[in-house]
């Protein structure tokens, strides 16, 4: 029984240093396309501990579970493990604990994809009553779509036939080739599945609102995910465009002043402008690399005994 207890330290410890490491570093701002894989990694080496502590335990716990894991092994496999000493009802609890988790974490998923999709079809809906297809046009096509509308807003909506929709403010306020950044980057997001990260990261925080690392999982996803995308507008049109572009689709929402609820725009324009150098290739592969590395470690943990009574 002592893997299963590793393996929920383990997992703890994960949850709770990690965090607080990524806090304090500078370099995710820099590389947010590097920052999203390794919290993607934190949060599944997390999740990885739980779940093989949650088999072990079941398989202390209950035999016919047991025999199911550690079918094929080898009989000394199975008393590395000790699993069939000392689970009694503490394994089982952790199990059923474990269990019940990973079925309340599957229904928060499952309802935040549910949600998403309801809100896509009630926005296409809206977009097909305000914007119908012109004669001769391709419906399977992407396409831009203007709205009349007094804000400035532009966003991109996902589904069999994208489209960039912008209001007719918008285009008043975005100026040269500033309505391709904005494009750009729309076709940023969904090139990289964002909306998948920002689904599993809510579903995580909602399910668990108690756990930290889940609720700073989806706050970090909301602003990596637009600084990524902010990264792939100004590779192709320049930083200074991007900037220019969130500065006339938010200057009259207050978002630039000093009690603004949403300070990531203007932390999002500073850092176009600043032009800060990206990190080194070969420190970019060794973040990637160390985070890869994250969730081969409970499963070192996990195998690690059953491999030396093979040995």
């Amino acid at each position: 029984m002592m893997v299963p207890a590793a393996l929920l330290l383990l997992g703890a410890l994960t949850a709770f240093l990690a965090p607080r490491l990524l806090a304090r570093a500078h370099w995710p701002e820099r590389e947010p396309v590097v920052a999203l894989w390794v919290w993607q990694c934190v949060v599944g080496a997390t999740l990885l501990c739980l779940a093989l502590s949650m088999l072990l335990s079941a398989a202390a716990a209950w035999q016919a579970v047991r025999g199911r894991l550690f079918a094929v092994a080898p009989h000394g496999v199975v008393d590395a493990y000790g699993l069939g000493s000392g689970g009694g009802p503490w394994a089982a609890g952790t199990a059923l604990a474990l269990a019940c988790g990973g079925l309340w974490t599957g229904a928060m998923l499952t309802r935040e994809v549910l949600r998403a999709r309801a809100r896509r079809r009630a926005r296409g809906a809206e977009l097909r009553l305000r914007a119908p297809l012109l004669p001769g046009e391709d419906p399977a096509a992407a396409r831009l779509v203007v709205l009349e509308g007094p804000r400035p807003e532009a966003w991109w909506q996902p589904g069999p036939a994208p489209r960039l929709v912008v209001t007719t403010a918008a285009l008043g306020r975005l100026k040269g080739s500033q309505l391709d950044a904005v494009l750009a980057h729309e076709q940023g997001h969904v090139a990289a599945r964002h909306d998948w990260l920002l689904h599993c990261s809510r579903a995580l925080s909602r399910g668990f609102p108690q756990v930290p690392v889940f609720a700073a999982f989806e706050a970090e996803m909301d602003r990596l995910v637009e600084l990524a995308a902010d990264d792939v507008a100004s590779r192709r049109y320049g930083r200074l465009t991007i900037a220019l572009a969130l500065v006339g689709l938010n200057e009259d929402r207050g978002v630039f002043g000093p009690a603004s609820a949403q300070a990531h725009v203007p932390d999002r324009v500073r850092r176009l402008l600043s032009a800060t150098p990206r990190l080194s290739a070969g420190r970019r592969l060794r973040l990637t690399a160390l985070a890869t590395l994250l969730p081969a470690v409970p499963l070192a943990v996990a195998f690690v005994p059953g491999l030396r009574a093979l040995a």
